[in-house]
C-alpha cells in the first residue's frame, strides 16, 4: 500500500484559533486522517517540526528572528505551503505594532525589555517565503481546510471564495445594516466565507476574511466619513484584523495620517 501524503501544521505568532478549525472538524478530522498522515501538529499530538511533508499549513505571523529562520526551514521541507488565517496571510492583530514604535511599547510594559526577543514588525508569511495558497479568515473554517487538502491531493487548483460579504447578505436576504441603520460596515470590501454571520445578527462586518477581489477601499472610507466617522475611526476600521493587507493598509494609513495632521 502506498504511503499517505504527509501533512504538518505549524504555529507562529497567533491565538491558535485556526488550529482549532482542524480540531473542531469532528468526524471530518477522521476523514482527513484517512486521506493523509499528520506528522506534525503539536496541538493535536504528533511533533516532528523538521519532517518533509507534502502540505504544510502555517498559522501565525513572523514576529521574532527565530520565526524568520524557522519558516525558511519549513518551506524547504514542504511541497505545498498554505497559510491559514489573518495572522499568516496579513499579519493579524499583532501587525498593529507595525504602525507604532515597538521598542517604546516594550519599554512601557516590561522592566527588562532587552530580554524580549521580538522584531519591530509582525509580517505575513508571504513576505518571507513563497506561499502556494492563502486561506483567509479569523479564524478559518474546517470546511476550507478539508477542501484545500482534497484539491491539492488530486492536483487541481483549490477553489476559493472571492465574492464580497454584501453578495452573501443578498443571497441570504439579510437587511443591509449600513443602508437600513447607518452602521459603518466593512462588508462591501470584505470577502465572504463566514456566511455573512455578523450582518445576519444585525451588526456590522469587521473584515475577518480580508479584502475581497477588487475592493474599493477608498470609496468605502469616504462613505464612512459621510456616516460621521472621524479619520481616526475610519483608520481603525481598516487597520484591524487584516492590517497588513495592502488594500486595507493604504486606506487606513491615509486616514491615520489625516488624523495626525
Amino acid at each position: 500500500m502506498a504511503d499517505k501524503p504527509k501533512v504538518a501544521v505549524h504555529k507562529f505568532a497567533s491565538c491558535d484559533g485556526c488550529q482549532l478549525a482542524f480540531l473542531n472538524l469532528g468526524e471530518g478530522l477522521l476523514t482527513l486522517a484517512q486521506l493523509v498522515e499528520i506528522v506534525h501538529f503539536a496541538e493535536a499530538g504528533p511533533v516532528d517540526p523538521d519532517a518533509v511533508v507534502d502540505i504544510a499549513f502555517i498559522e501565525g505571523s513572523i514576529s521574532t528572528q527565530e520565526d524568520a529562520e524557522r519558516i525558511l526551514r519549513i518551506r524547504a521541507h514542504s511541497r505545498y505551503l498554505v497559510t491559514v488565517g489573518a495572522c499568516a496571510t496579513a499579519g493579524g492583530l499583532q501587525a498593529l505594532r507595525n504602525f507604532a514604535d515597538g521598542k517604546e511599547w516594550l519599554a512601557a510594559i516590561y522592566a527588562k525589555p532587552e530580554y524580549v526577543q521580538s522584531l519591530s514588525t509582525s509580517t505575513p508569511i508571504a513576505q518571507h517565503v513563497k506561499v502556494d495558497l492563502e486561506l483567509w479568515g479569523c479564524p478559518v473554517t474546517g470546511r476550507q481546510v478539508l477542501a484545500v487538502v482534497r484539491a491539492l491531493l488530486f492536483g487541481v487548483p483549490p477553489w476559493q471564495e472571492k465574492d464580497k460579504v454584501c453578495l452573501e447578505c443578498k443571497r441570504r436576504q439579510t437587511v443591509c445594516v449600513m443602508v437600513a441603520k447607518g452602521i459603518p460596515c466593512m462588508g462591501p470590501v470584505t470577502r465572504t466565507g463566514c456566511g455573512a454571520l455578523c450582518p445576519g445578527f444585525g451588526r456590522d462586518c469587521y473584515a475577518c476574511y480580508g479584502p475581497a477581489e477588487n475592493p474599493n477601499a477608498e470609496s468605502l472610507a469616504r462613505r464612512f466619513e459621510g456616516l460621521g466617522l472621524l479619520p481616526e475611526a475610519v483608520a481603525r476600521r481598516f487597520l484591524f484584523i487584516n492590517a497588513a493587507a495592502p488594500a486595507f493598509a493604504e486606506a487606513g494609513l491615509k486616514r491615520r495620517g489625516a488624523a495626525d495632521d
